[in-house]
């Protein structure tokens, strides 16, 4: 959600600040503002609205310094006003910048009223930058001020903080939100992410839960929970400026559909490249780990959930275990039972999402020992965490809607899946090349499905107009209805429902109407023939039929019944070819309707509160 960029430097770092704001505005925010310390005063600059509009106050200000912090803010405690943007101030002094919630800021509230603190918005981060300054106050430098404060916070943060008193470094704190520190030659840096740093460095220290850090020109020291002095890994990120780029694409939504064969080759590459479904994709150890278990448990939210929930039907038809798919938000607050031979699979494009994160934890604390993370972002938390890792490869993502990410995931879970076959004896060499074949075709019939779009793009035109959808699919392919139904509510604003189509005569039918478009996922599977008498239950209510069919399906388009053709029938596969059509459809959608595309109202693209 929020993004942090902070800079020290002997050169202005105001550009910086900038231009790293820019490059996080996709992970959603509704203000900005950056803060410089100098040895005379704390300049700030906040609007609400784009980082341009902020950009341009600061220009006209004449903002410069070498020194300085800025965010992006999406709202959760205050409305989106300018006195609730970032960075927030204490006394004059003291400018702070802060991602997460801060669950006991009313009781420390009060507390700095009754010490003479006065707070100008209604937030739960202004609470921090003057427990700071009262901890500055009592005699302490920086970084030990905001030791001693973080100790006294309950809930989740990522801070980034400067001070005229000492101008000459910038200190930041991580609990349950992500932060990583830059080094560059004579200048270092704080963020959120790496892509707001790359301009600048490639060469980063992943933070880890309850470190504290100091930042100079000169270097970086990291202490622990217990301020001990610690050393952290330094890693070479691998995200390249190019590919935060738009290129020749209209939205970055548009340019990640479209990397989708790219990004499903490079993630089964080592599959294709070995000739055989290993255990050693998933680490060291996966082959002892995944050949005892005798379940799965996948956690995940939102598009990462629909890509659990088409896993559990090949876990169970493939490899033969039992499989359960849970909201990591529900989970991790109910009191669940845990199987400690049981698998637990998260699933997270940024690897940092908050719930996903606690229920991972909540897990292990049930008795779950076993653990496994499919995720897009190396070094995350949720993989630090995991005992096995399969990375997807998908590259950046910054589009809000998850495209690459979703398709890649689904290709990690498969290749999960026959893994399991394979060590459970349920997978013979025959069926293991079929397989191999299947997946190595998989690129090229997603580059095929990407053909339609102009097709898809005149349907568009007809959902422009609509209020209301229903998406329809089963089996393995009502998980693809589902995530079709929720590109369109994300990007077109457009209400939109998932059922599998058995479902509609027992309630969902009574929406159906003339008005009520209902787009149906129709491969040419078993389940064929059903999905036909769902059809003929929606034409007798005069509801108009978009159908996505395979080229081999006995389809014939005729009144009130749209049908566009994807590839031959995929087999277990299906239901990656089918997203690339409902992908386009969201996006063409919302392009007529004039929406944001890449940042949709109220979302953000990495979910780090809850």
């Amino acid at each position: 959600m929020c993004g942090i960029v902070g800079a020290i430097a002997d050169r202005d770092v105001v550009p910086v600040l900038v231009e790293g704001l820019k490059r996080l505005e996709y992970r959603g925010y509704d203000s900005s503002g950056i803060a410089v310390a100098d040895p005379d005063s704390v300049r700030r600059v906040r609007r609400t609205g784009r980082v341009a509009e902020m950009e341009q106050a600061a220009v006209a200000e004449g903002f410069n310094g070498r020194l300085g912090i800025g965010h992006t803010r999406w709202a959760t405690h205050g409305g989106v006003t300018e006195a609730n943007a970032h960075p927030h101030i204490s006394h004059g002094e003291l400018a702070l910048v802060h991602n997460g919630i801060i669950e006991n800021h009313e009781e420390q509230r009060e507390r700095l009223r009754g010490l003479g603190y006065e707070f100008e918005s209604q937030t739960d981060t202004e609470v921090i930058a003057h427990l700071i300054h009262h901890y500055m106050a009592s005699g302490k430098d920086l970084l030990g001020a905001l030791q001693a404060a973080v100790k006294e916070l309950t809930g989740a943060y990522a801070l980034a903080v400067v001070s005229l008193r000492e101008p000459d470094r910038l200190v930041g704190a991580r609990m349950g939100c992500p932060l990583l520190v830059g080094l560059g030659e004579g200048e270092n840096f704080l963020a959120s992410d790496v892509s707001a740093i790359v301009q600048a460095t490639r060469r980063v220290i992943f933070l880890e839960e309850g470190d504290t850090v100091e930042v100079t020109r000169a270097g970086v020291r990291v202490f622990d929970a217990q301020d001990r002095q610690v050393q952290r890994e330094v890693h070479v990120s691998d995200v390249s400026l190019a590919s935060l780029e738009l290129g020749p694409y209209r939205h970055y939504m548009q340019k990640e559909i479209h990397e989708q064969p790219r990004a499903i080759a490079d993630t089964i590459e080592a599959v294709i490249d070995a000739g055989s479904f290993r255990p050693a994709l998933f680490g060291a150890g996966a082959e002892e780990v995944l050949g005892k278990v005798r379940g799965v448990q996948i956690l995940a939210c939102g598009t990462s959930y629909y890509a659990g929930l088409t896993a559990r039907y090949w876990i169970e038809a493939i490899a033969g275990l039992p499989c359960s798919v849970e909201i990591a938000s529900e989970y991790r607050y109910r009191e669940a039972w845990a199987d400690p031979d049981h698998l637990v699979v998260t699933i997270s494009q940024s690897g940092e999402t908050l719930d996903t994160l606690e229920a991972l934890k909540y897990a292990k604390a049930l008795g779950h020992r076993h653990t496994l993370s499919i995720c897009n972002v190396p070094e995350s938390a949720i993989p630090r965490a995991s005992e096995l890792v399969c990375y997807t490869r998908a590259g950046a993502e910054i589009g809000v809607a998850s495209t690459k990410a979703f398709t890649t995931q689904l290709a990690a879970l498969f290749q999960l899946t026959v893994v399991l076959a394979k060590l459970h004896g349920r997978l013979g060499p025959e069926q293991e090349a079929d397989y191999l074949e299947q997946l190595r075709m998989l690129p090229g019939s997603v580059q095929h499905a990407l053909n339609l779009e102009p097709q898809i793009q005149v349907w568009a035109e007809r959902f422009a107009a609509k209020q209301n959808a229903l998406f329809l699919g089963r089996g393995l392919h009502y998980p693809i209805a589902l995530e079709g139904a929720l590109k369109l509510k994300e990007i077109s604003y457009i209400h939109a429902e998932a059922y599998p189509a058995g479902e509609l005569k027992h309630g969902p039918l009574a929406l159906v109407d003339a008005d009520m478009p209902v787009v149906v996922i129709a491969p040419n599977d078993r389940l064929l023939e059903k999905v036909k008498s769902n059809m003929q239950e929606v034409r007798a209510r005069g509801g108009e039929l978009f159908v996505f069919a395979d080229q081999d399906s006995n389809f014939t388009a005729s009144e009130g019944v749209h049908v566009i053709r994807t590839p031959r029938h995929a087999g277990v596969l299906s239901p990656v070819i089918h997203t690339i059509p409902v992908q386009l459809l969201a996006y063409h959608t919302a392009l007529a309707r004039g929406t944001d595309v890449d940042k949709p109202r109220n979302l953000a693209k990495s979910v780090t509160v809850e």
